[in-house]
């Protein structure tokens, strides 16, 4: 350049700029072309889109060198040149690189005019990189938003149970990562709800989870991330964590109060099983004065059977009472016998005019068949709500069901 030209005035810097702008917009192409990979491997149409937004950088940044003051809706007005879906396919890490390449362009060009328009250069490319930071913060803000809604809705429909064809859909929209069995955690909201943090807890557990709120009440869908043989973190030790152990390290995420663990289900269509469980423990947690944190649903089905549970009920008869009197007849009357004499083994054996061994054998025998053991007092409950719902029979307990449905 001569020293006629670093003495250019503004006006005519402004006029210069003005006839290089299409040279400058080739130049940023072909070097965008040639230093990132990225950009030459697009579609013609994504690459052309590209085009447009560096073509309306190098024209906002003449009409902000003519006024300044027009910072902030130049800035914005850059990315207006853009697809939507453009937001999508270009990171804002490429987006950062694509404004660096058209600032380095651009001062190549304009080097020796003077250094005031070098240093409007990096201011303004300041500004725009500050722009597109807010603009790709808006995007994702939006995202989250709409991926929150939409996690609320799938979670409420497998609590009511009302899925429709649409759910499997809305899963997949989530990034869903699980496979096979899932359970459902009902507890309470912390007052500070770290959603990442319980998400990142999940991860390293080899789960995956949707999260609910509703009001004071904080629900966890868990799924693994991996087939039943499979791996999902690397880490042989964590794939294979029960769902207890699982819901035990995800407990720290909830508020005080209980913590209730529904009972695996095989898929997550099948969730709202799960969490009619849960939400029917924790809502008679309170009647267990010891509880375990977490607690399993299933061994709350005394409290949810007093409460009026349908499944408890059907639970309780299909696992103790059936099995048994299918089993031996004398295992019932033995269990009955030995909960009504208050678990002592010489009172059952001269009601039933046995040796106390012969009783010692059948609950031994009762144990293997239904796998709970009668001499706890915490299993003994509930085998006698069994006892008491099976000898009551099912069609007691379903007209029963259909009397308290009836409109007063």
């Amino acid at each position: 350049m001569s020293d006629t030209t670093e003495a250019m005035d503004k006006t005519e810097t402004l006029g210069w700029l003005r006839r290089i702008s299409g040279d400058l917009a080739t130049a940023t192409l072909q070097r965008l072309e040639s230093t990132l990979p990225w950009y030459a491997e697009m579609p013609p149409a994504r690459r052309s889109a590209v085009g447009l937004v560096a073509q309306a950088g190098i024209t906002s940044f003449i009409q902000w060198y003519e006024d300044p003051g027009s910072t902030p809706w130049i800035a914005s007005d850059i990315f207006a040149a853009a697809p939507r879906e453009l937001l999508r396919s270009v990171s804002l890490q490429q987006t950062l690189q694509l404004i660096r390449v058209t600032v380095e362009v651009t001062e190549e060009r304009v080097a020796g005019v003077g250094e005031h328009l070098r240093e409007a250069i990096l201011l303004y490319s300041r500004e725009v990189a500050f722009a597109s930071a807010d603009v790709y913060a808006r995007a994702a803000e939006a995202r989250g938003l709409w991926d929150a809604r939409l996690e609320a809705l799938v979670v409420d429909s497998i609590l009511t149970g009302e899925a429709d064809e649409e759910l499997p859909s809305r899963i997949a929209a989530l990034g869903w990562h699980g496979h096979g069995e899932v359970v459902v955690l009902v507890g309470t909201t912390p007052a500070q709800l770290d959603v990442d943090q319980l998400r990142r807890t999940a991860r390293k557990l080899g789960v995956d989870v949707l999260i609910g709120v509703q009001g004071s009440r904080l629900v966890l869908v868990v799924g693994r991330t991996h087939g039943p043989s499979g791996n999902g973190n690397g880490n042989g030790d964590e794939a294979e964590l029960p769902f207890s152990e699982v819901a035990a390290r995800l407990e720290p995420g909830f508020g005080s109060g209980h913590l209730v663990l529904g009972p695996a289900v095989p898929a997550l269509v099948d969730a709202s099983r799960s969490a009619r469980a849960a939400l029917a423990g924790f809502a008679v947690a309170k009647a267990w004065r010891h509880a375990p944190r977490p607690v399993d649903a299933d061994d709350l089905l005394p409290e949810r059977a007093l409460a009026g549970d349908p499944l408890a009920k059907q639970t309780l008869v299909d696992r103790i009472y059936t099995p048994l009197q299918a089993h031996s007849a004398d295992l019932v009357t033995t269990l009955w016998s030995y909960l009504d004499n208050g678990r002592s083994l010489e009172a059952t054996a001269r009601e039933l005019f046995v040796h106390p061994n012969t009783v010692r054998y059948r609950l031994k025998r009762v144990s293997e068949v239904i796998g709970w053991d009668a001499t706890g007092p915490r299993e003994a409950l509930i085998l006698q709500t069994a006892l008491i719902l099976g000898a009551i029979g099912p069609d007691a307990t379903r007209r029963r069901a259909t009397s308290s449905r009836r409109p007063r």
